[in-house]
């Protein structure tokens, strides 16, 4: 009985990158085919079925503008629907990173610039198990690259911990990161985030909530449980997912204090770096709520509520001297001088305001 042929095509007009991606592929066990224009990649794609498709953007020649392997894609999905596909390109914009994902159904986007030969392998591997193939034990035999030297306090004022098993994303979510000013620290599973959650202090957490499994196979909820960390620790967090269900990001907001959820589906660039915004500047109230005792935080929270003196005293069961005692310290640690002042910190360290009771109670009736 013959062995099943697996075959893999590479869509690549760089005779350098062909020969990469070919060896890289042909030792991973693949029979690989190689194109270097849109109207060979359709003719290869019909002429027998590939289990993986590697396709850079610009088949132009150096024109940059060109986006041949956009149409590359769907040809994958029209007549090889097995086929999965995978984009490798030195000109992709965020925006474009993320309508190759969403729309144009890539497995991931990898950037030239960033490649690294393990990475690769690893992002094959699950390529491979996603459309039904044995991936390569020669994969792991790659030596994985170590991981960025551990910096020093003063030095990881601005870290950020992306938490995504999927390349593609974690190069968008890092180039978002940088430009929002965090240095981010990047890894692919829970037991490496543990790692780092341990060793470093990070001001910021964005977390897939469905983690490919170490042992497991298929996704696991590896990053919900992820997030019982980052709570503990007090690291405002942003789950970005494709797959997660809504009773799993309500769980995630009621059980886990997430600050915000955005889904890949609609992934918006701007919306993104509002939120990390938002979450920077919750975050820096949050701490500066932390000089507060218990009793002083009681307090603060029902000022933002709008109550008077005299109804935190009865909600409270102190008298109003103790409760403007209270006050006075409170106004000291935060450097205010207003109720007004002191009641919008704690409505930016997320404490409930009278507004948003109001809001809530408006939307109860109707």
């Amino acid at each position: 009985m013959k062995p099943t042929v697996v075959r893999a095509l590479v869509v690549e007009d760089d005779r350098s990158w062909q020969q990469i991606l070919a060896e890289i592929l042909t030792d991973a066990g693949l029979v690989v085919d190689v194109a270097d224009n849109l109207e060979a990649a359709v003719s290869t794609l019909r002429e027998a079925p590939h289990r993986l498709a590697v396709v850079d953007l610009s088949l132009g020649n150096g024109d940059h503008h060109n986006q041949d392997g956009l149409r590359v894609l769907e040809a994958v999905r029209r007549h090889d629907p097995g086929c999965v596909p995978l984009l490798l390109t030195g000109y992709a914009t965020v925006e474009l990173a993320v309508s190759v994902l969403t729309q144009h159904g890539a497995f991931t986007c990898l950037r030239k610039e960033t490649f690294r030969r393990a990475e690769f392998r690893e992002v094959v591997d699950g390529a491979l198990a996603l459309a039904g193939a044995r991936s390569s034990p020669a994969a792991a035999a790659e030596e994985t690259p170590s991981g960025p030297a551990v910096p020093s306090e003063t030095q990881a004022a601005g870290l950020a911990l992306v938490v995504e098993d999927d390349a593609g994303w974690r190069g968008i979510l890092s180039e978002l990161l940088d430009e929002a000013g965090y240095r981010p620290r990047l890894c692919s599973s829970f037991g490496e985030a543990r790692g780092y959650l341990r060793r470093e202090r990070y001001t910021l957490a964005v977390v897939d909530l469905s983690l490919t499994g170490t042992l497991l196979p298929g996704p696991t909820m590896d990053g919900y449980h992820l997030l019982s960390t980052t709570q503990a620790l007090g690291i405002p967090s942003v789950v970005v997912t494709g797959v997660a269900g809504a009773e799993d990001i309500e769980r995630a907001y009621d059980e886990r204090d997430i600050f915000a959820c955005l889904e890949k589906q609609t992934f918006d660039r701007q919306a993104f770096l509002r939120i990390v915004r938002e979450a920077r500047a919750a975050a820096g109230a949050g701490r500066e709520l932390g000089q507060l005792t218990r009793r002083e935080r009681e307090v603060l929270e029902l000022v933002a509520r709008g109550l008077s003196n005299k109804e935190i005293a009865d909600a409270l069961v102190i008298t109003t001297n103790t409760v403007k005692r209270h006050l006075k310290a409170i106004f000291e640690k935060l450097e205010v001088h207003t109720r007004a002042a002191a009641a919008a910190r704690a409505v930016n360290a997320g404490m409930p305001s009278k507004r948003l009771e109001m809001e809530a109670t408006a939307t109860s009736e109707d």
